[in-house]
């Protein structure tokens, strides 16, 4: 299904909010690793807004993830202090591991070792 117009808006405005707010926090940098808002998807009734952490570098992303849930309230009050003029009621907020990164790296490594199972076979 594809997301309306409002819902994109909504999204927009939290992702930009929501990484002010991470800045101000200290949460874009945990533990010597850094965390980023990869993106923000809001559902079609604008009550949910699922949040994709991007972790980079991180040591223990477990204790990170725990941490960003522990300051939630703490976000969400301040998310609601920003946004009260645009939105009517201020959407649960849920956190994910964003893994796209994850993936890509898997997609090179069976790359490179598929190339460098055809080189030998290719006479030259």
């Amino acid at each position: 299904m594809q997301e309306g117009k409002r819902q994109k808006q909504v999204a927009a405005v939290l992702l930009h909010e929501l990484n002010e707010i991470f800045r101000r926090l200290g949460l874009n940098m945990i533990n010597g690793g850094m965390v980023s808002i990869s993106s923000v998807k809001v559902t079609p009734d604008l009550l949910e807004a699922r949040i994709y952490l991007s972790l980079f570098n991180m040591e223990d992303e477990r204790e990170a993830l725990h941490m960003i849930d522990h300051k939630a309230w703490e976000i969400k009050k301040e998310l609601a202090d920003k946004v009260k003029h645009q939105l009517r009621r201020i959407p649960v907020l849920q956190y994910f591991k964003d893994d796209t990164l994850d993936h890509v790296f898997k997609m090179e490594e069976l790359f490179k070792k598929i190339e460098s199972e055809r080189k030998p076979e290719d006479p030259s």
